[in-house]
């Protein structure tokens, strides 16, 4: 079965050559040319994946995902912002896209990062429930129900942020690289941007620390990030 994309972007010669190519690829491909249009097209959970850009007219693209992530819709999202556009990528990482690709890009870039995306989302879905909470003193992570609470207290996380944790905690103590950790938790089958894990981790120790001021995870320079409960 073709794979089912969205394409949000109002610049139509750069819509209709993303289309055009992305359908050459085998995908299936929608495509909406403003913020308004677009929302009403990413509620449709046929779509396997939305493609957005930030700068929309009617809605942005930053808006356009926050209230699709408020409306409960868990399609993956992956943002295009100009390059230089930090702000606007670290606020749609934190509303919960998956990815970001910077304009311009090439053809091959933006076909991995669709592949990367859907696949962790495949490799999501056939994985069978996991067994008993992860616990760490306050800490809970209910990996089966995709929650986590600290001292009690629900802690809201983006998905990624989720992910991150889990896949951290599941091993206490072990350091990770920035590459490791963008294979394993983003998917990547190439570089990717080290900032995106600094950015959620960075995220992660904020959260965690207001339970009782302990930083959950150690830098080790150089290398990356190690979970480090209490002891």
């Amino acid at each position: 079965m073709r794979r089912r994309l969205l394409l949000i972007e109002d610049d139509a010669t750069l819509r209709q050559a993303l289309a055009f190519n992305l359908t050459r690829e085998g995908y299936e491909v929608s495509t909406a040319a403003d913020g308004v249009a677009g929302l009403e097209a990413g509620r449709n959970p046929r779509v396997d994946l939305i493609i957005l850009d930030v700068m929309l007219p009617g809605m942005s693209g930053v808006e356009l995902l926050r209230v699709l992530r408020r409306d409960g819709v868990t399609t993956p999202v992956i943002i295009l912002s100009a390059k230089g556009d930090e702000i606007d990528r670290v606020v749609g990482l934190k509303l919960g896209a998956d990815d970001y690709v910077a304009k311009p890009f090439s053809r091959p870039e933006l076909l991995a990062r669709i592949e990367a995306v859907l696949r962790r989302r495949r490799r999501e879905a056939a994985a069978p429930a996991e067994g008993a909470p992860l616990s760490f003193g306050s800490l809970t992570i209910d990996v089966a129900r995709r929650e986590a609470t600290l001292a009690g207290t629900p802690l809201h996380l983006t998905t990624k942020e989720f992910d991150l944790l889990t896949h951290m905690a599941a091993s206490p103590g072990r350091i990770f690289t920035r590459e490791q950790l963008l294979t394993n938790v983003w998917g990547y089958d190439f570089g990717g941007d080290d900032r995106t894990v600094d950015v959620h981790v960075s995220w992660l120790r904020g959260k965690l620390r207001k339970g009782n001021g302990h930083n959950w995870f150690r830098t080790v320079r150089g290398v990356g990030y190690a979970f480090a409960p209490p002891r």
